[in-house]
């Protein structure tokens, strides 16, 4: 992996609105990232999270206020050269991938941004990362296996890898942990508390709904709610009882033991 962003935010929001069709979707949003932090972005279905996601991916311009990615500026920058700085773990690169192509070349294509290892030359080295990504994991025996006949699980693995292999500068996670079951949740929580230990992985951004899925070694929060970030900063101050249930609309008590969270109402 690269080291982190150098110099200044990786991610900055000065007062950003974006509106579709007349709605607004986000509002006002002020948010800055700097190297090194591990966020997550907490907030009820269509809060803005994934919009604030897709601004971060360069994927978005916003209608009013400035985004600054990695030092650049959206619409004074080749967003061609500043989207391979960026890697993505999305349901939505999940649906552009074939589903005969076997798990280790789903993993190696993203060191291009591919979704065809025809498309570019790797190297005995492109294969070999691939190999160790997904032993590192856990996962070296589906290596061959298509990618459209392996567990939901065992998918968000090989796209984590996939996404890890590029060697990008700033890391997005989008609502990862959607539709897995226990088992497969957990091993997902504990390889991404893995890499966000790991001084040099790239700085990240994680969407979920749910406390549960925040993994160890996370660093700060931010809570979405009807399209504007309504409180940010280190995941203690963040992560409370009385913000959270605010954020939600339902009375939560929020907890923190054994270097996770967790949270229920009533």
């Amino acid at each position: 992996m690269t080291a982190v962003h150098p110099g200044g935010p990786v991610i900055a929001l000065h007062s950003v609105g974006v509106r579709r069709e007349g709605t607004v979707v986000l509002e006002a949003v002020d948010w800055s990232v700097q190297p090194a932090e591990r966020w997550v972005i907490l907030g009820p279905n269509g809060s803005g999270k994934t919009t604030l996601l897709t601004l971060a991916g360069a994927r978005l311009w916003p209608s009013s206020g400035t985004v600054e990615i990695l030092g650049s500026r959206l619409g004074k920058v080749d967003v061609r050269t500043l989207r391979p700085r960026i890697s993505l773990v999305s349901g939505s690169v999940t649906r552009q991938l074939r589903p005969d192509l076997p798990a280790r070349d789903v993993v190696v294509s993203g060191r291009h941004g591919a979704l065809e290892t025809w498309w570019h030359t790797y190297s005995d080295e492109d294969w070999a990362e691939a190999d160790r990504l997904l032993d590192e994991a856990g996962f070296a025996a589906i290596a061959d296996r298509p990618f459209g006949v392996i567990s939901e699980g065992e998918r968000q693995q090989v796209l984590l890898a996939r996404a890890l292999i590029s060697e990008p500068e700033l890391l997005l996670l989008d609502e990862p942990a959607a539709g897995l079951d226990l088992g497969a949740r957990e091993r997902l929580v504990s390889r991404l508390g893995v890499v966000a230990a790991d001084t040099a992985s790239p700085t990240m951004v994680l969407v979920t709904h749910h406390c549960e899925e925040i993994p160890p070694a996370f660093t700060h929060a931010g809570l979405m709610r009807q399209g504007k970030l309504m409180a940010s900063g280190p995941l203690e101050e963040v992560l409370t009882s009385s913000l959270v249930s605010s954020c939600f609309d339902v009375p939560v008590t929020v907890g923190h033991r054994d270097g996770r969270w967790w949270s229920r109402a009533g």
